[in-house]
């Protein structure tokens, strides 16, 4: 039996680094093994005497011993596994996503276009593992995240931007594992949950002159209640976590990309199972993909 693991994803990338780091931290707080995966299609079968100017797979043994040495000095008593796999990119991820708590990709994408730095890999991973799916970006820091914290407070966002995990929910479906991920991811950082849930204002809230505010009240109201007992079973579970529930009259993707300055760390969700044949990535998903700086962790439930 495999030991309790976290995967990353390496490319050689500064990214990819960033992420080794990220899931490396992570990987000590929860004292789980850290796997670092390099998949090369054309990786070689060859001895073990093999001279170093003959080694067709040197290129591929430097990136992950370029994530080893960058992890081991942080964390010089942390589990490392290296893994060189023959094969591509996609299937080896979704396989070590299988066998792990949850798979680490790089990302440096704020636009639609540029994709990931596993290019359209990290979208195939993400629209198609059954475990969470980590991003972390290679510019993001605590300090950084310090920083748009300070920026965020001095543009007037909703909440307040200390520290803390964010995830953000939907209530027309039960999301346990998005809620499951999010409680623990705070309380084993010792840093308070922020549960955001945005809803759209009906029609007949718009009038000439604004936002009738009596409507904007109770819808709000009706959410707030919906989430308090939506997120009850888990204030049991998880009672040392301190939790903010914010409600937002507004889209959720509206909402999310407005309140998440200075999180650690934003959980959004992905349905697992769903009508369309193809993997789908929601909104919400895509609104902290392309917006969010601090690392996203897009998780499947249902």
């Amino acid at each position: 039996m495999e030991p309790e693991s976290i995967a990353v994803g390496l490319d050689g990338s500064v990214e990819s680094l960033a992420a080794a780091r990220w899931a490396a931290d992570e990987a000590d707080r929860r004292q789980v093994v850290l796997r670092l995966l390099h998949a090369w299609i054309l990786l070689a079968a060859e001895a073990q005497d093999t001279p170093p100017e003959r080694d067709q797979n040197a290129g591929a043994r430097q990136i992950v011993r370029r994530a080893v040495e960058e992890v081991r000095t942080r964390h010089p008593g942390l589990g490392i596994m290296e893994e060189l796999v023959g094969s591509e990119a996609v299937p080896a991820l979704l396989h070590a996503a299988d066998a792990s708590r949850m798979v680490v990709l790089g990302s440096r994408a704020l636009t639609a276009w540029e994709g990931y730095v596993l290019g359209d890999v990290g979208w195939d991973v993400i629209g198609r593992a059954e475990r969470p799916v980590v991003l972390v970006r290679g510019s993001w820091s605590a300090e950084a995240a310090a920083e748009e914290a300070r920026t965020g407070s001095a543009r007037g966002t909703p909440q307040p931007s200390e520290p803390r995990v964010v995830v953000c929910v939907g209530l027309k479906r039960p999301c346990d594992a998005l809620l499951t991920f999010a409680f623990d991811a705070a309380a084993s950082r010792g840093i308070p949950l922020q549960v955001l849930h945005g809803r759209p204002l009906p029609v007949h809230a718009y009038v000439p002159w604004g936002i009738e505010p009596d409507v904007a009240a109770e819808v709000t109201k009706d959410a707030e209640k919906e989430l308090h007992q939506a997120v009850a079973p888990w204030r049991e579970r998880f009672p040392d976590v301190p939790l903010q529930l914010t409600v937002l009259p507004e889209s959720p993707s509206h909402a999310l990309v407005r309140t998440v300055a200075g999180a650690e760390l934003v959980a959004v969700g992905r349905r697992l199972h769903h009508l369309l044949p193809a993997p789908r990535i929601g909104p919400v998903a895509h609104a902290a993909i392309h917006h969010v700086t601090c690392p996203v962790a897009v998780v499947p439930y249902g």
